[in-house]
């Protein structure tokens, strides 16, 4: 694909530092092999050498002699990282006996390394839950300053390119918020176009979706949406913003005229912002099985170092992908 392909190519010239916790997973280790080989980022993996030596060579792997491991229970940086986690988190009551047990759990080590400067980003969630990803990163990487929500959002790419740019939207949130407020939702949908604009190269035209169309139906849910609307272009006033907006009035021009006559939108939406977490994860899988559509994701946005969470079942080719988008999102935060 195209645009996938653009996005490894921009990862190899940036050469950034990506930790991959679960390095001892068959999908990451062979994950890791094509992303070493190609170039398309450095890479660290966190597991028992030996062990990680024994599933390379049955798997014949040939290039994940390029990556740097760490043993989380033995490496030379453990007390310093043991040390940085006491310091961040003693005002919570953590003991030093306590940061120096934690430092050795995989999760929470991967997002030291990138605290302390040695790593840009981390790729996880093969095989933990969303939850043990992200308690780390809230702790340690945090926010970015200014932005008080984590959202997750999808590159979609469909077959038939007559919608969105190109056949390419971004589908927010659809991974993490399950109720946000007009607030959050324009915090969610500023973050999305953040990374339209600086991951796909995208210039962001954003629709902040409901069941209503410019008052059509008086609810408080479109209600929200509205607010939210307004909120977002006070906020960033040089973002093309328009809500409330039904979906096809969103994507399709001739119902955009129709319903929407003078949208700054005008039926051209690349940028989908769902007002509720049930409405876009239903919405992405929908689009995904029912049109075809490539779903890339979910992108995690907001966090001051890219840290992104995979699907349990994800393919070898899903992880090299998030790689690569981790390693765009690393240079978006410099």
């Amino acid at each position: 694909m195209e645009l996938l392909n653009t996005i490894k190519e921009k990862a190899k010239s940036l050469n950034k530092c990506i930790v991959l916790p679960e390095g001892t997973e068959e999908r990451m280790l062979l994950a890791a092999d094509k992303i070493l080989g190609e170039g398309i980022a450095r890479l660290i993996l966190l597991g028992e050498l030996s062990k990680i030596e024994h599933l390379s060579k049955g798997l014949n792997l040939k290039n994940i002699d390029k990556a740097i491991i760490l043993d989380p229970l033995s490496h030379e940086k453990k007390e310093l990282y043991a040390e940085l986690l006491y310091d961040i988190r003693k005002h919570k009551e953590m003991t030093r006996d306590e940061a120096f047990k934690l430092v050795e759990d995989p999760l929470y080590l991967a997002t030291l390394i990138i605290k302390n400067g040695d790593a840009d980003g981390e790729v996880a969630g093969s095989v933990n839950a969303t939850g043990d990803v992200l308690r780390p990163a809230f702790q340690i990487v945090k926010t970015v300053p200014g932005v008080s929500i984590v959202s997750g959002a999808f590159i979609m790419i469909m077959k038939d390119r007559s919608y969105g740019e190109d056949g390419i939207f971004m589908f927010a949130d659809c991974a993490v918020n399950p109720a946000p407020m007009a607030e959050e939702l324009a915090e969610i949908a500023v973050s999305t176009a953040g990374s339209a604009k600086k991951i796909l190269g995208l210039k962001p035209r954003i629709a902040m979706l409901s069941f209503s169309t410019k008052g059509s139906t008086k609810h408080p849910l479109c209600d929200k949406v509205i607010e939210a609307a307004a909120i977002a272009k006070r906020k960033r006033p040089d973002l093309i913003i328009d809500g409330e907006l039904q979906a096809d009035t969103a994507i399709v021009e001739k119902v955009a005229e129709s319903k929407a006559p003078g949208s700054t939108i005008a039926g051209n939406a690349n940028v989908l912002i769902f007002p509720s977490l049930e409405a876009g994860n239903i919405a992405y899988k929908l689009v995904q099985r029912l049109a075809g559509a490539d779903a890339v994701g979910p992108v995690l946005q907001g966090m001051a170092s890219p840290i992104n969470d995979l699907s349990r079942g994800c393919s070898v080719e899903d992880i090299v992908n998030l790689v690569a988008i981790t390693a765009n999102q690393a240079d978006e935060n410099k």
